[in-house]
């Protein structure tokens, strides 16, 4: 059977397009941002303007998700709900905080209804305002680790799941003493210090968990694709 058409949203390293055009899929990546790896599979644009294409399946890798989950919850309610808070962020505007979150809601909820079978979105788990506005349908996420699928790092990764099975763990490693030296390595991504780049290297992907996702999700696709020609 022929692979399928892949559309990997919110991603510039290109380490899940690889994954998945590996396994012989006709895969490609969607951001702001060009390409890290200056591939011709790369679209640099608005994800929105690709959904209503033909795409097998759906992965948005990293949307922006800094007012929806619940680590940003603090920002948009002082007394009562999205109120402006006592304290903004250095150089920020309510406004710009509002607009931020409401503009976070637009692209979830537009990949989530996207005339697309087979959805993933990567987002952690989503503090009160944020669940408010999201579709009825969509169920808790299904957290992962990246030592699940051979990293040594932590760092959980909620999938939004839509005609997709729950990822299955790969090469799970031992978990280092909590606070030993190591545990301090595994919590790289927390303790990354501020800077210019702090934003989009917290971003990148893991190429284990890429290549479990392409293994058993590409897997999973095509046997609901040939049910669906066999009728």
């Amino acid at each position: 059977m022929s692979g399928m058409r892949v559309l990997i949203g919110c991603e510039y390293s290109g380490i899940v397009r690889r994954a998945f055009a590996a396994r012989g899929h006709d895969a490609w990546s969607c951001d702001l941002l060009p390409a890290d790896d200056r591939s011709n599979r790369h679209i640099v644009g608005d994800l929105r303007g690709l959904l209503a294409q033909e795409w097998d399946l759906l992965i948005v890798a990293h949307p922006p998700c800094t007012r929806l989950c619940r680590s940003g919850r603090r920002w948009l309610s002082g007394a009562g709900k999205m109120t402006p808070p006592k304290k903004l962020p250095r150089g920020r505007s309510w406004d710009d905080l509002k607009a931020e979150f409401d503009e976070g809601v637009s692209l979830f909820t537009e990949c989530w209804r996207a005339p697309i079978p087979r959805v993933a979105i990567e987002n952690p788990e989503m503090h009160d305002l944020a669940r408010e506005r999201m579709p009825a349908d969509l169920p808790r996420p299904h957290m992962v680790q990246p030592f699940w699928f051979g990293h040594p790092e932590y760092k959980a990764t909620g999938w939004y799941l839509r005609g997709l099975p729950t990822l299955v763990e790969t090469d799970r490693l031992p978990e280092p003493v909590k606070g030993s030296d190591e545990w301090k390595r595994w919590n790289r991504v927390w303790r990354m210090s501020p800077g210019a780049d702090r934003g989009k290297e917290r971003s990148r992907f893991f190429p284990g968990m890429a290549d479990a996702m392409a293994d058993q999700w590409g897997r999973a696709a095509l046997e609901d694709i040939a049910l669906e020609a066999a009728e």
